[in-house]
């Protein structure tokens, strides 16, 4: 095992527990305070955000748009990591200009960065998942990053069961369906959607919107290349390529 990976072991606990935390009572109150904004943002807000998270997740699973090719290069888990470091920031800046520029515009402008940061999320995963090997032509690999992406922007509670799910991968895929008409389309746009309204709502208000805009895509983007990043080190982990004896050492909480 080599240092590096020591190293990791232990941001790699702190993730997994923060993945399993019991959601507590702020969370019920947040959830109302959801549901309240969601009954203030206008209609027709609603109907952009569902088009087009409706439409981009079809992109996802079926399209050439966003597929990379992965890597077949041997690399040190370190470089890897380096190159997915690398990609997160350029990502994450992109995100963070793009939400200042269309919240500067207030309502009609703000309607455009739902899209595009989408769009930019999206590719970063993809990218991600090629530097680390991984065959985004793959149907399986394409819902992985669609559960990485709901465990970045969801509930605590819901969290907690995309885990379970990303946490045993190997064995837990074979249990989806097939079809993708049968996935939890509704959970997955509602659980984005309330993760989001209260900072999308603040920047369609144009001037404020505009640091709105850019602080929270810097937040979130980051979060999500994070997410990703750590995801992916638990699927190695999980299929030998860490010494998973070591890392236990590490006080990682290994998948039962």
């Amino acid at each position: 095992m080599s240092k590096y990976e020591e190293k990791i072991a232990g941001e790699l606990a702190e993730w997994q527990r923060a993945m399993q935390r019991t959601p507590s009572v702020s969370n019920a109150a947040i959830r109302r305070l959801q549901t309240k904004i969601n009954s203030l943002l206008p209609n027709r807000l609603h109907q952009v955000i569902t088009k087009v998270i409706k439409e981009l997740t079809r992109a996802v699973l079926f399209g050439a748009e966003f597929t990379t090719k992965p890597s077949t290069e041997v690399r040190s888990l370190m470089d890897i990591e380096e190159q997915v470091k690398d990609k997160i920031n350029k990502y994450t800046s992109t995100a963070t200009a793009e939400g200042a520029i269309t919240g500067f515009g207030g309502f009609v402008s703000g309607l455009a960065d739902f899209p595009l940061w989408l769009s930019i999320k999206m590719k970063m995963l993809f990218d991600i998942a090629g530097t680390y090997g991984v065959d985004t032509r793959d149907y399986k690999e394409r819902l992985f990053i669609l559960h990485v992406f709901q465990l970045a922007f969801s509930s605590q509670k819901r969290r907690n069961e995309i885990y379970l799910i990303i946490s045993n991968w190997e064995v837990q895929k074979d249990k989806l369906p097939g079809d993708i008409h049968a996935f939890d389309w509704r959970s997955f746009q509602q659980e984005y959607r309330d993760h989001l309204d209260l900072a999308k709502l603040l920047q369609l208000i144009p001037g404020v919107g505009a640091v709105v805009g850019a602080y929270v895509n810097h937040k979130l983007t980051n979060r999500l290349g994070k997410t990703a990043m750590n995801a992916y080190r638990l699927r190695r982990l999980n299929t030998g390529t860490i010494d998973s004896e070591n890392l236990k050492k590490g006080s990682l909480r290994l998948p039962e």
